[in-house]
């Protein structure tokens, strides 16, 4: 059993009467189970409770069920009656604490002679040692357990930590005055530190919540409030609000919060109350306008996409000081950290606000899928958070339809987790059951492959089936288990009938044959195409070729590729790759034409071509790159850099694809460059390559540069295209970096200027990242003195976001030690900045030797604080180590492993095997590869 995760806590015990025996049993345990156990005695704070079992005949309990982390499937709850009284001031102890009592009513489907129940025993308490009362339907006397409905109660005590989990609180300061939120983060196993519960998935049911809260404050839930009235209780004065029953729902859904916030309030056309909730403050400056507007649209798109309406009776939004992840689809009242949430439009940039449209549109979108219908278990996360990833693009489009955003998806998305899932040691989307089990192993399972890879199959399974017999096929899934549970191949059946109703769509195989080569086996392919002799191939795409795949596959790591392809501008009809090779195929013998496949890259996989082919695209590219789509050629650069890194490709053909930069206009293509390159950047900024790369990438900008400083008026106007602000911001970005003094001299004079009038920031909001950090990394103590002073007054989230963000770029590594020390005190650095602070003073070339030290200082309390169950956990280990090339940091890697085995990695397990083998690549690609890099870069640079 994992150290630090704890199921099924004595909080819930309960005294048990059973048939007219009445004699005194168990009804909760513990996971974390004492040798007592052993005694047939469970011990718990005050008191003992012996276990006696009458004598029935009974489906045989599995040995010690206490010590397994899933529930026993004899029970399932149906309501619960929830009253939680959170105290948001210190009591004589000096704690936060919050009081409950919990009752609920549960069906007994199979014999049994055990009950638990998921309590945190390390949160909550019973009150003066009270057991739990166990009773049957209206108080009866409870009958043995055995097909019956039973009822059970119990009371509690919790602490209102600051550890962003279960039932917590967040703190800020607005007029002076400090003040605390209680709020709550269910997902994915921390409904149990709230109350006692049935806390998987599948155990929907529902819930009745009560809260008591002080006077002046108002108390939200997943229900609209039905009855709020002032009482006293014990002498003290309070307001309790009574909430309408939730639909049948899961545990990791529910959401609790009591705080001094203001709302905004807006409507659907079928009376759904629609409200914005936040900082008195954030609501008084406008923050909260933009979410409301945009939610409205984006529920009724989809109520349409779905044909199915919003399911519930209010949809409360709201911008929390402190939170782990990004946003939560809590049904009905969906929670988010303040940057996902407000948008302020004289201070945040053209990004904050896409960010606010799309998470917006991410977290209404699980309204329907994931809270309807959800997943049985964590092992099919993908099925919630990849869909919910692919629809936020067609939600968000639907309400900025200029934007185009639904292209972005191949940067955002595709191209991010082909990173990852190149790996030996990725997974499948939907892993085994037995796989996903402790709650680090549950975490694990929210990351870029659960997202992105989820996004990018379903937009090609979309793609192919076409978007109205997919929409069709979602619908009747949604209809059909509505308030239920489901496994990925549900979703299949259904996609199914819609094709079979369709008869203009011809699949070579059932949707569950194609898809399933997706799900069940990780990874993607590379499809090579050899135009001079009419041959298609596909194989395992890895990017280090000599890595070693463990895990097997059911379907040898052949997939059904669905390829569409272009000819010297000319669509070709779809083809479909069913096996291993493909030997003489017409259609992709092209003569003296380029050859182009995967068009709008909208299926999954990477493409190689013979040299003649990619000689031909290149030469196109450079005469008339116009006439290859944007999106593709995109996927050129990114296809090519990374067949490169496989060992498939020579290194100076990927480096070829850049020249025709120079040209290149448009944000999609200099974004993929950009990332590619990145990758030179960090194995070379320490070494002798970096100076002919920065001279040959400074060559490449600086006709870009020049082109926003004409467009823009010497930059004293704003692009009117969305991605063209991108592009003006990536083009400063490489621009100063690279060395262009006409940028450099541009930041800086901003950033002082600024720093001689403080409450007049003369820097564009879209600049501000890119200014901040070059000015502070061009600067010295006094720049960096002084965003340190803006960003402690910052009322706005996204304001200091950038400012934290920008602190971490400075080139004085006394200034970077300080602040990773400021990082872990949260009286300076919220919990939920600490671990990206360090990930990105990382990413500094100065910085990452200094992070590393500190993050193997502090292993032991830094797991502790975040590795249990965080699910930014990973992304510090991928941050600090992304840079890592040589022998020296591979041994400190596994120094570092070995090391800490004692403490664990918790939820970045996965991310430090992947750490390792990145870095073995790393070594290997960097021997190969950096020579012919100098060679090549000293022939360019003119």
């Amino acid at each position: 059993m994992a150290k630090g995760f704890y199921i099924s806590r004595n909080m819930g015990r309960f005294g048990l009467l059973m048939g007219a025996v009445a004699l005194v049993t168990i009804i909760a345990l513990s996971a974390v189970y004492d040798k007592e156990k052993k005694k047939n005695k469970l011990v718990y704070g005050v008191g003992l409770v012996t276990t006696t079992w009458p004598t029935l005949s009974l489906t045989p309990t599995p040995k010690n069920p206490w010590n397994l982390y899933r529930l026993p499937d004899a029970l399932a709850p149906v309501t619960y009656n929830i009253t939680l009284w959170p105290r948001l001031q210190v009591n004589q102890d000096g704690l936060y604490i919050f009081t409950g009592q919990s009752a609920m009513l549960f069906e007994c489907k199979k014999q049994t002679d055990l009950i638990l129940l998921h309590s945190n025993k390390l949160n909550l308490t019973l009150i003066n040692g009270k057991h739990a009362r166990l009773t049957g339907m209206d108080g009866a006397e409870a009958p043995a357990i055995q097909n019956s409905w039973l009822e059970g109660e119990t009371e509690f005590l919790g602490e209102l930590a600051d550890d962003l989990e279960g039932f917590y609180r967040s703190e800020y300061t607005e007029g002076g005055i400090q003040k605390v939120v209680a709020t709550t983060q269910m997902q994915p196993t921390y409904a149990r530190k709230a109350f006692p519960c049935f806390d998987e998935p599948a155990m929907k049911a529902v819930f009745h919540v009560t809260l008591l809260h002080d006077k002046g404050t108002v108390a939200l839930s997943n229900g609209r409030d039905i009855e709020i009235i002032n009482t006293t209780i014990n002498q003290t004065e309070v307001t309790m609000t009574r909430f309408e029953p939730t639909k049948r729902m899961s545990t990791y859904l529910l959401a609790f919060i009591v705080s001094d916030f203001d709302h905004l309030t807006g409507s659907l056309e079928s009376s759904v109350l629609v409200r914005i909730w936040a900082r008195r403050k954030a609501l008084a400056d406008g923050q909260g306008e933009y979410a409301l507007n945009v939610t409205g649209p984006i529920l009724k798109f989809y109520e349409r996409y779905y044909n199915a309406s919003y399911p519930l009776s209010k949809s409360d939004q709201i911008a929390l000081p402190d939170f782990n992840a990004g946003a939560m689809e809590n049904w009905g009242l969906i929670t988010y950290r303040e940057t996902a949430l407000l948008y302020d439009p004289e201070i945040s940039s053209v990004g904050n606000r896409e960010s606010v449209a799309t998470v917006v549109a991410h977290e209404l979108a699980h309204m329907w899928f994931g809270n309807l219908v959800t997943l049985k278990w964590w092992n099919d996360l993908w099925l919630n958070e990849g869909f919910a990833s692919y629809v936020e693009y067609l939600g968000a489009d639907y309400a900025e339809p200029t934007w185009n955003i639904k292209d972005q998806m191949v940067l955002y998305d595709v191209h991010k987790v082909f990173a990852v899932d190149a790996l030996a040691s990725s997974h499948p989307l939907s892993r085994k059951e037995e796989e996903v089990n402790q709650p680090a192993e549950i975490s694990e399972m929210f990351n870029t492959i659960s997202y992105s890879k989820g996004a990018a199959v379903l937009r090609m399974l979309s793609e192919f089936l076409t978007e109205p017999v997919f929409a069709r096929g979602l619908s009747s899934y949604l209809n059909e288990f509505a308030f239920h549970n489901t496994v990925y191949t549900d979703l299949w059946d259904h996609l199914q009938k819609a094709v079979i109703s369709s008869p203009e769509i011809n699949l070579p195989h059932t949707v569950h044959d194609i898809m399933n080569r997706w799900v069940l086996q990780m990874g993607f392919p590379v499809v090579t195409i050899d135009t001079t002799k009419g041959r298609i191939t596909q194989k395992h795409f890895l990017l280090d070729p000599d890595s070693v795949v463990d895990r097997p596959s059911p379907y040898n790591y052949t997939w059904f590729v669905p390829i569409k392809w272009m000819k010297s501008g000319e669509v070709e009809e779809q083809h479909w790759l069913l096996q291993k090779a493909e030997i003489h195929s017409p259609m992709v013998t092209s003569g003296s034409e380029w050859l182009l496949a995967n068009l709008n890259v909208s299926g999954y996989y990477r493409v190689n071509y013979d040299l003649d082919n990619w000689q031909r695209l290149l030469n196109q590219l450079d005469t008339d790159h116009t006439a290859i789509p944007v999106i593709n050629r995109a996927q050129i650069l990114d296809d090519a850099f990374n067949l490169a890194r496989a060992k498939l490709i020579n290194t100076t053909l990927a480096l070829r694809t850049t020249r025709y930069l120079s040209q290149e206009r448009n944000y999609t293509p200099w974004e993929s460059a950009l990332r590619n390159l990145n990758y030179y950047i960090l194995m070379f900024d320490r070494g002798p390559v970096y100076g002919p790369l920065q001279a040959y990438l400074k060559q490449q900008i600086r006709p870009l540069f020049d082109h926003f400083r004409v467009l823009t008026f010497n930059w004293t106007r704003v692009p009117t295209g969305h991605t063209d602000q991108y592009n003006q911001i990536n083009t400063i970005y490489l621009s100063c970096k690279m060395g262009v003094d006409a940028c450099q001299d541009l930041t800086l004079s901003w950033f002082r200027n600024w720093m001689m009038h403080p409450y007049r920031n003369p820097i564009h909001p879209n600049l501000k990242t890119t200014v901040y950090c070059n000015a502070i990394a061009a600067g010295g103590v006094r720049e960096w003195e002084f965003a340190w002073m803006m960003l402690r007054n910052s009322t706005v989230a996204t304001e200091a976001a950038k400012l934290r963000s920008a602190l971490t770029c400075t080139k004085v590594p006394w200034l970077l030690n300080r602040y990773l020390e400021y990082s872990l005190d949260p009286a300076v650095i919220r919990k939920q900045d600490a671990t990206s602070i360090i990930s990105s003073i990382a990413s500094n070339v100065v910085g990452m030797p200094l992070a590393w030290d500190f993050i193997r200082a502090r292993w032991n309390y830094l797991f502790t604080e975040y590795g249990r169950g965080s699910f930014s956990f990973s992304n510090l280990i991928n941050g600090v180590t992304r840079r890592f090339s040589t022998e020296f940091e591979l041994k400190q890697l596994r120094q570092f492993k070995e090391d800490n085995a004692h403490i664990g990695f918790g939820s970045g397990t996965l991310a430090l095997e992947q750490a390792i083998e990145k870095t073995t690549a790393n070594i290997r690609w960097v021997q190969d590869n950096q020579q012919d890099i100098i060679n090549w870069l000293n022939t360019e640079c003119r």
